[in-house]
């Protein structure tokens, strides 16, 4: 007698190809939700709700005006200060000096980085000499400074570039070394010289290290530029700043503070657009 085998009972499909098309299907769907709200309106949201906070805490006296003052205080001292015309005049000059110290910075730091970075005598000779003097506190040769230079324009432009020198001589540097050697040989066995190498595959390899530099340079340019204005300066946003301690005016200090932080974003949207148009060859993860 022969045994019949039952069929089998039907399964439900349960594949993990099927289960990751769910799980697709789901972001997506999350992601179409998300799209709804404009992205610019999701990143103001926070600043927003420090406002509101920050004159919901003035106005119910929890934070003391003589501490800090309100949001439509602020507003209106910005107000005041760009209708005479004290605030535009500040900000020229401020930017003047950024903008020449961050030309001096960046053609000193970049020259040293393409030195050291392609060549190994180069790098003999410059490395170790900038890596030793980049951790030398750059604010604490203010002093210095002064006396080679004096207190006019010059060591105020000059402690900006050297903190921008610094930072875009080790992202350039590192972005010369970081570039793949397999792209190296491949650009030899094609034919290419040495300066054909360089400016066909390691320049072009090199250019993301580089915008990084240019990031931190910015910033740390703003921040030089805050101590540079403490030297005898009579016009800048800094001495905006100094002017306002002496007369415990927080209003007039957090409007500086908040040129100084809009200054800043600027700076960063333009790297931002360099870098799209640029890097366009890079594709790169943008969240999701």
């Amino acid at each position: 007698m022969t045994v019949g085998h039952a069929p089998p009972e039907f399964a439900p499909d349960i594949s993990p190809i099927s289960e990751l098309e769910e799980v697709v299907s789901a972001a997506r769907t999350g992601s179409g939700r998300r799209a709804r709200v404009p992205r610019w309106l999701r990143r103001t949201i926070g600043p927003l709700l420090l406002l509101v906070t920050w004159q919901l805490l003035s106005s119910t006296g929890v934070l003391p005006a003589d501490v800090l003052a309100s949001p439509g205080t602020i507003a209106r001292a910005g107000g005041e200060l760009i209708a005479d015309g004290t605030l535009p005049h500040a900000m020229g000059v401020s930017l003047q000096r950024v903008a020449a110290g961050l030309l001096l910075g960046g053609a000193i730091g970049i020259s040293l980085a393409l030195v050291s970075g392609l060549s190994r005598l180069g790098e003999d000779l410059v490395d170790a000499t900038v890596q030793m003097l980049r951790t030398v506190p750059w604010v604490g040769l203010i002093p210095l400074f002064i006396i080679w230079l004096g207190i006019g324009e010059a060591p105020k432009v000059a402690l900006i570039a050297l903190g921008v020198a610094f930072h875009l001589y080790l992202n350039v540097y590192a972005g010369i070394r970081g570039v793949d050697a397999q792209l190296v040989e491949a650009g030899e066995s094609l034919g290419l010289g040495r300066w054909g190498l360089i400016r066909h595959v390691v320049l072009p390899g090199a250019l993301p290290g580089a915008m990084t530099g240019l990031r931190y340079s910015l910033a740390t340019a703003w921040l030089a530029l805050v101590f540079g204005e403490s030297i005898n300066a009579d016009a800048g946003i800094g001495f905006l700043m100094n002017q306002a301690r002496e007369f415990f005016r927080t209003d007039v200090i957090v409007v500086c503070l908040v040129v100084y932080a809009f200054l800043g974003l600027l700076a960063d949207a333009v790297v931002r657009t360099l870098e799209r148009l640029l890097l366009q060859w890079r594709p790169t993860f943008t969240g999701q």
